[in-house]
């Protein structure tokens, strides 16, 4: 399960990675239903990012991997080619959305959109090692 108050840590963490490489993001945090718990969006984010950081955490959860991995699996003549159509198009395959584990049990994610793939991943990456 990830609280409200997993989510507040998991995003102040995030925003506090954001900030040390000076760019402004949108943070989602999903619930183990891919449901949104709570979402950030930084001064000076990017509008365009509050959906695709939200339908990262929504993909990390829905197929329990991170983003990342993801669309490297999805990439022409490989397993997942094709797997951004699904779901009425809501599959994010940029990088930037990582699940969170309890236990070794995925239990929700991260999305992080407003950077370059590496600075989404960097910064999901410091949500996710708060939870």
């Amino acid at each position: 399960m990830v609280t409200l108050a997993d989510a507040r840590r998991v995003i102040a963490a995030a925003e506090k990675k954001a900030a040390e490489i000076g760019q402004p993001m949108n943070i989602a945090v999903a619930d183990a239903g891919g449901n949104l718990v709570a979402h950030v969006r930084m001064d000076g984010a990017w509008l365009g990012s509050v959906d695709i950081s939200i339908k990262k955490a929504w993909t990390s959860r829905a197929f329990d991997i991170s983003t990342k991995d993801l669309a490297s699996h999805s990439q022409s003549g490989d397993q997942f080619f094709g797997i951004n159509a699904s779901n009425d198009g809501k599959v994010m395959i940029f990088a930037g959305g990582i699940p969170l584990k309890k236990d070794g049990k995925v239990v929700g994610a991260i999305g992080v959109s407003g950077g370059s793939g590496e600075q989404d991943h960097a910064v999901a990456e410091a949500g996710s090692a708060a939870f």
